[in-house]
């Protein structure tokens, strides 16, 4: 309800006051975007809103157990752009039975709308999950490996062509609107979140709220800690992580700059690693800064396991 997301902010606002150039953003599903929530959330000071609209086809998003359908994304859109600065659309690309037809009309729908962010992310089929399951059961097959590659590629070529940045593997945005979160999520840095599912990462120790989002107000409003989860890396496990994570920015790393960021050289973590794939045209060296070619990031998922192994 509003009244409880106005009394959830005004909690936070208590306990991490906001500078005026902060950026807070916030991820919604359409459906749950309403006129009285987009209010909430403007008084709030959100000024950067992430849509998760995954598609503009009906038959896809009830595939993909979506609750809004594409005549209502219109509307999350118009009032996400009424009260955010920047404002994204999460896609899913390689649904069952999905064409790269049926994609490509996904991403003209995008580049419709007036948004400056929109992420890609290829459905993936894990044991344990709803999908995975029904993919045992035989209910549906998985796109292909090179029709995946194909709509990744139709992606960067799409948004790339109509003025998007790609800064990251499944990142795209409009000059001057990349999502500041990622990118310090990607270095490395500390952040605050909030919300159900939410992960923070402060002082080396990583939290994640609980899933569940009447146990995670009523924790909240009862003065509780809603963490679920905690973790606390050793020096060489967050150096490895900082490593994949840099990787995935289009920029690649540069060495120097990892050193002192993380007190590990890349050599010593994974000089066999980096070797390897440059041999293969996965990697390439650029003076001092190492990036993923073309074709590593086609295939980058496949390459992390080695960086993150001792």
């Amino acid at each position: 309800p509003a009244k409880q997301l106005e009394r959830l902010f005004a909690l936070i606002a208590q306990w991490l006051p906001l500078s005026a150039d902060a950026e807070v953003s916030v991820e919604v599903n359409p459906l749950d975007l309403t006129d009285e929530r987009a209010e909430v959330l403007a008084r709030a000071g959100v000024n950067r809103i992430s849509l998760g609209v995954q598609s503009f086809q009906d038959r896809k998003l009830e595939a993909l157990d979506r609750d809004h359908r594409a005549i209502e994304i219109e509307a999350a859109v118009q009032r996400a752009n009424r009260i955010a600065a920047s404002v994204g659309l999460d896609l899913i690309f390689a649904a069952p039975e999905e064409t790269l037809a049926e994609w490509r009309a996904d991403l003209a729908a995008a580049l419709a709308t007036p948004v400056q962010h929109v992420s890609t992310y290829g459905l993936t089929l894990e044991r344990g999950t709803a999908f995975g399951t029904r993919q045992q059961r035989g209910e549906l097959v998985p796109v292909v490996e090179d029709l995946q590659r194909d709509m990744y590629v139709a992606a960067i070529e799409a948004l790339t062509e109509a003025g998007f940045e790609h800064y990251e593997v499944s990142n795209f945005a409009r000059p001057g609107h990349r999502c500041r979160h990622n990118e310090n999520y990607w270095l490395g840095g500390s952040y605050f979140a909030f919300g159900p599912g939410a992960a923070r990462h402060l002082a080396g120790v990583r939290e994640t709220n609980h899933r569940s989002t009447t146990t995670y107000i009523r924790r909240v409003l009862a003065g509780q800690s809603p963490v679920a989860e905690r973790e606390e890396l050793g020096s060489e496990d967050r150096a490895r992580e900082l490593l994949v994570f840099a990787m995935r920015r289009l920029e690649g790393i540069d060495r120097n700059a990892f050193r002192q960021a993380s007190g590990w050289d890349v050599d010593d973590l994974a000089a066999g690693a980096v070797a390897k794939f440059e041999r293969l045209g996965l990697l390439a060296s650029h003076g001092n800064r190492i990036a993923l070619t073309r074709e590593g990031l086609l295939v980058s998922d496949a390459l992390w396991p080695e960086f993150l192994a001792p």
